[in-house]
């Protein structure tokens, strides 16, 4: 028999023995909670009617954290980062998160539990930065919660990620470079060096740039796309990074030149391929005109560096090459960052403008002629 409490809500005993307690909320929604007694279902019922009096989505708290993120990749994520974000934050949340707390309700996740996650992660051999960066998908993904009104509060906010040990960037010598780029078997990827390490582009600018992208009478190149592989797409094009990552870089005569027999090389593939050349106007390309993978591009480089008996350092560390080059001779910080496509000048000079044996020496020497090498 229904059985209705102090204006509460009604109440029935089912045939498995729960209680349920059936709610009008304010907003005319139904909704039924159910309790091992009548007082365990009542308690319930209180708690979501004080939700629904704060104005908390209580229809969307019941769902699963699977559940929530699977919808904010959707409806947040995917407007607000490029492609090859979004893919990466569904990457994360798929290997890092899901099979430790997928099935956990959104409104059930603690502090506790995330910080559990971060250390059986980094227990896994997961790098700090790695940890950090699920931390802050979760936190976004939590605040959007809160906005939406679904949670009360962020959990992510009482939890700690791991501190990141700053990481030292290497950066090869001029020497170095031209070691690589002399050694190096393919002529792709011959002038694919020469312009990372003197232009200082990123992995994915690099592989995004078309030929129209490259003035050969005014000695510039301009970056305005980045390509990526985005699982189920393939490579795709995308804006910069931001703003500033969208530029126009001066380029050395030493760089044309090879862009040049480059430009000419592929010609002659392309005949040669016939029709099973694949059309793209990409610069970096295989044989056959397909865009060449960000991932086959740092093994190949990796072999080279063993082959040229250089010492091992991530392809990235050629964007490190050459703002330290540039700043060993004496070009501005200004002029670095602009031709890094930083936002703001503190940027590269936390992360670039570290002092060389070369510019250490060059402090001494400026130092000599303002005061003398005899001065007391």
């Amino acid at each position: 028999m229904a059985k209705r409490g102090n204006g509460d809500g009604t109440y029935y005993k089912r045939p498995d023995g729960r209680w349920e307690a059936k709610l009008t909320l304010p907003n005319g929604a139904r909704k039924s909670v159910y309790g091992r007694t009548r007082a365990d279902a009542k308690a319930k019922a209180a708690e979501l009617m004080r939700r629904s009096d704060q104005g908390l989505d209580v229809l969307s708290r019941e769902q699963t954290l699977a559940e929530f993120l699977e919808r904010w990749l959707a409806d947040v994520a995917a407007r607000r980062v490029r492609p090859s974000t979004r893919e990466s934050y569904e990457r994360v949340i798929r290997v890092r998160i899901l099979p430790a707390l997928g099935k956990t309700k959104l409104s059930a996740v603690t502090p506790l539990q995330l910080q559990a996650l971060y250390s059986r992660l980094l227990d896994k051999g997961l790098a700090p930065a790695s940890v950090v960066r699920t931390h802050a998908i979760l936190h976004g993904a939590f605040r959007q919660a809160v906005r939406w009104n679904i949670l009360p509060r962020n959990p992510a906010d009482a939890a700690s990620p791991p501190s990141i040990p700053r990481q030292e960037m290497r950066a090869l010598t001029r020497d170095q470079v031209m070691s690589l780029i002399d050694t190096a078997p393919d002529p792709v990827m011959k002038t694919l060096y020469a312009v990372a390490a003197t232009a200082g582009l990123r992995r994915g600018e690099l592989l995004g740039l078309k030929w129209p992208d490259v003035d050969f009478a005014r000695g510039t190149m301009v970056v305005q796309r980045t390509a990526h592989r985005i699982r189920g797409e393939g490579i795709v094009y995308g804006e910069p990074k931001t703003n500033a990552a969208r530029r126009s870089i001066r380029l050395g005569s030493f760089v044309l030149e090879l862009l040049r027999k480059h430009r000419a090389s592929q010609l002659e593939h392309r005949l040669k391929a016939g029709p099973a050349w694949q059309e793209t106007g990409v610069i970096f390309t295989s044989l056959y005109g397909t865009p060449l993978e960000a991932a086959r591009v740092s093994r190949i480089f990796q072999r080279d560096l063993a082959n040229a008996g250089l010492p091992r350092v991530r392809f990235h560390d050629l964007r490190h090459t050459a703002a330290t080059l540039l700043i060993e001779q004496g070009v501005p910080i200004k002029a670095v960052q602009s031709t890094l496509g930083h936002s703001t000048i503190a940027t590269t000079m936390d992360v670039y403008a570290h002092l060389t044996p070369a510019m250490q020496e060059s402090v001494a020497e400026a130092i000599d002629r303002l005061f003398g090498a005899g001065a007391t």
